[in-house]
């Protein structure tokens, strides 16, 4: 069961020849735990997850696993177009011990009654028939093109009280995220803006689910930790970082973004590689995100805040 807290929807670094860098995926997975991050997004949008088939996905997540990244703490993506995809994914997860599932409805065809979308995701629980599923479901309108309406959540909740588990919301809409909140009280809701921590803290949900993470997981775990020790003033002061690194990342192209600024932090090149139909940020744009983040008061570094203990 996913816990309350920082997840961060981690990115994938490719080698030269599109081949997954495991060795350095597990390095900043260790670092973002480190930081604080209660859990790992696992193959998820910010992962790039629909530039890599199935078998890749499956081999990347059975290396991260054999590295010793704890599965506990990982929620993993397994949205995909075809049914038979998806459950290939669940089935392999599942098989390995990761139980947090997070399910992007089919997102090829447009325009679905809420009972084609209630039918992709009963089927696919239906035949995992699984009791340790935890599921999740992913409301990420804006790049699915499907949204997961609130009718269809109800139904699914009804009928599958201990399998479905929490949504996370990308739409960027706070008053969205705070009706889930408000009319699922049992369900865990993730935002996936980071600027909205504490409001959603506040309300009553989980926390974010966020890509920023890769770079403001501690920033964020402080915040997250001020809001539960009662310190209301910090958390907060706190967010100012947290949303200034998001908006200075998202007005840049994102993920290339982020693994720029890891690039360069690591004086590692290949960390900037990314899958087509992306592209890397050319260096002007690239040392521009650098100095705007250190400008704000962010630097990233692999030794920076560090959790005693972690």
């Amino acid at each position: 069961m996913p816990a309350k807290g920082i997840y961060a929807a981690v990115v994938t670094p490719v080698e030269p020849g599109g081949a997954i860098s495991v060795e350095r995926y597990c390095r900043h997975a260790r670092w973002l735990l480190r930081q604080g991050c209660t859990g790992l997004g696992v193959f998820g949008t910010t992962s790039e997850t629909q530039a890599f088939s199935v078998a890749e996905r499956q081999a990347g997540l059975e290396a991260y696993v054999a590295a010793g990244l704890p599965v506990e703490r990982m929620i993993l993506g397994i949205g995909c177009c075809a049914r038979s995809d998806t459950l290939a994914l669940a089935r392999h997860a599942l098989g390995l011990g990761v139980t947090n599932l997070l399910m992007l409805p089919p997102f090829f065809y447009k325009n679905n009654s809420d009972e084609g979308l209630y039918r992709a995701f009963a089927e696919v629980i239906d035949a995992l028939a699984e009791p340790r599923l935890a599921l999740l479901l992913y409301h990420f309108p804006q790049m699915s093109g499907v949204p997961v309406t609130h009718p269809v959540i109800e139904r699914l909740l009804k009928r599958y009280p201990d399998t479905l588990e929490g949504i996370k919301d990308s739409s960027g809409d706070w008053e969205h995220t705070a009706s889930l909140i408000s009319n699922f009280p049992e369900l865990t809701i993730y935002s996936g803006a980071d600027g909205h921590l504490v409001r959603n803290l506040e309300a009553g949900g989980a926390g974010t689910f966020s890509a920023a993470a890769n770079l403001a997981a501690g920033p964020s775990a402080r915040v997250f930790k001020a809001f539960n020790d009662g310190d209301r003033s910090a958390a907060e002061a706190g967010m100012k970082l947290v949303s200034d690194v998001r908006n200075l990342l998202t007005s840049y192209p994102l993920v290339p973004g982020i693994k720029h600024v890891i690039a360069d932090g690591q004086h590692d090149e290949v960390w900037r590689i990314v899958r087509p139909p992306m592209v890397e940020l050319d260096g002007a744009k690239g040392e521009a995100l650098v100095a705007a983040l250190d400008e704000a008061g962010y630097v990233y570094d692999p030794e920076l805040y560090s959790v005693a203990g972690a």
